[in-house]
């Protein structure tokens, strides 16, 4: 799997304090290994849908920071990230 991130998240990535900056970057890691990784709980959003129709999902930071992606083929599609009620459809 590979990451092709939107720039709305890299913006987002980039305005968080360097400790969840590093966080951030262990849950990505963890996502590319494997979805179904148990420190993310990621999981379909209900009824979110990207701009290209494809199924929007969440996983988690911390408890308090998620950050939404989508995915298409071996592609993962980060969109957002922040606190947990960060809006959630992708700009």
């Amino acid at each position: 799997m590979r990451f092709r991130p939107t720039e709305q998240f890299v913006e987002d990535h980039e305005r968080l304090p360097e400790r969840l900056q590093l966080r951030a970057d262990r849950a990505l890691d963890f996502l590319l290994g494997n979805l179904r990784h148990r420190s993310l709980r990621a999981k379909k959003m209900q009824g979110q849908r990207d701009p290209e129709g494809r199924d929007m999902w969440e996983a988690r930071v911390t408890q308090v920071y998620r950050f939404t992606f989508a995915i298409e083929g071996d592609t993962y599609i980060p969109y957002r990230i922040g606190p947990h009620d960060i809006e959630r459809r992708p700009r």
